[in-house]
């Protein structure tokens, strides 16, 4: 997730005034009406232990730098897993410059589940690693862990995955999981060399414009980015309200109707730049972003271990884990 937010304050400004009159959105309270319509469809059980293994199985790979060994060993692993889960796999391989000019050898990974229904969902997460610590105070110039940015999101789709392709009752929509590479490889706010436009989210970019299957369509589009640290909060951040509110509002009802309020709350959020900005802008699929939002008002969006060694398997928990993926199975298995 990046450092150099770019907030984009007029779209945030400009979701706030067109949903200043949204009933959900009181304050840091949350919604009074949950109940959906008709009675809920009970999504599988999802297992917060598998995940938290799916999630630790990265970590020990080492940081997932593009160009490195621990980066191929770890796509080559997503893909064995998502085989083994009876996936339709797909994998896009290119090339991307990066800020300071490096080449990128990137792959985005794409699994599919009843790849022939023509309602789909897309599930998406983004599976490398910041090269850089630049918000630490000590080796800065070290990969991190990302064991919750980008390795917690892997390990959810991991386990949905599981979790779809064990179950007796399958979705009954097509189910697309989309691993964006090369989402963390964006440049420092401090760094020396000019400002590089669209440095963050290469791998989200070039899918938008190049998507794994001709006229690929899915309903919506879900993100999970820094989905399993201890105590997390989410909130109803600004691009996901701007282009996808209806996505939010389903999600949010969802996690508060089985008993995650405590995680999912009805609070806005600044507008982000991550893969679902492009998403949303260039293949023009309504896509929602489920990302860690630090409510304590400090100035830090994302927590004391955003883009720093403390990102590592000490923060991750498995209840935030479970609050999450049970969350988005409902979602699934409701539609």
């Amino acid at each position: 997730m990046k450092n150099r937010m770019v907030l984009l304050i007029l779209l945030f400004l400009a979701s706030v005034a067109l949903h200043s009159c949204d009933s959900s959105d009181r304050g840091n309270g949350q919604q009074a009406k949950v109940e959906e319509a008709e009675p809920a469809v009970a999504a599988p059980d999802f297992n917060a232990d598998s995940a938290y293994h799916f999630v630790a199985e990265q970590v020990a790979f080492g940081p997932r730098v593009p160009n490195t060994g621990p980066h191929r060993a770890t796509g080559d692993w997503i893909i064995s897993k998502l085989r083994e889960y009876g996936a339709d796999v797909k994998v896009q391989n290119f090339q991307m410059e990066a800020y300071d000019g490096t080449t990128l050898n990137l792959r985005n990974i794409i699994a599919s589940y009843n790849p022939d229904v023509a309602k789909r969902v897309m599930v998406a997460a983004h599976w490398d690693t910041r090269h850089v610590a630049d918000r630490d105070d000590q080796n800065q110039d070290k990969p991190i862990d990302g064991a919750n940015d980008g390795a917690s999101g892997v390990g959810v789709l991991l386990e949905i995955a599981r979790t779809i392709h064990e179950a007796q009752e399958k979705p009954g929509v097509g189910v697309d999981l989309v691993f964006f590479d090369g989402e963390d490889y964006g440049q420092p706010d401090d760094s020396d060399l000019p400002y590089k436009e669209d440095s963050w989210a290469l791998g989200a970019q070039y899918w938008s414009k190049n998507k794994h299957k001709p006229n690929y369509r899915a309903q919506y589009g879900i993100l999970l980015d820094m989905v399993g640290a201890e105590n997390a909060k989410f909130a109803r951040e600004g691009i996901s309200m701007q282009y996808a509110k209806r996505v939010v509002d389903k999600i949010w009802k969802a996690g508060n109707r089985i008993g995650y309020s405590d995680y999912f709350r009805y609070v806005k959020a600044p507008a982000i730049t991550d893969d679902h900005y492009y998403v949303n802008e260039i293949a023009k699929i309504p896509m929602v972003d489920i990302i860690e939002y630090n409510m304590s008002g400090n100035g830090d969006y994302f927590g004391p271990y955003h883009h720093r060694h403390t990102d590592n398997m000490d923060i991750i928990s498995k209840n935030t884990l479970k609050a999450v993926g049970q969350t988005v199975l409902h979602v699934l298995y409701n539609e």
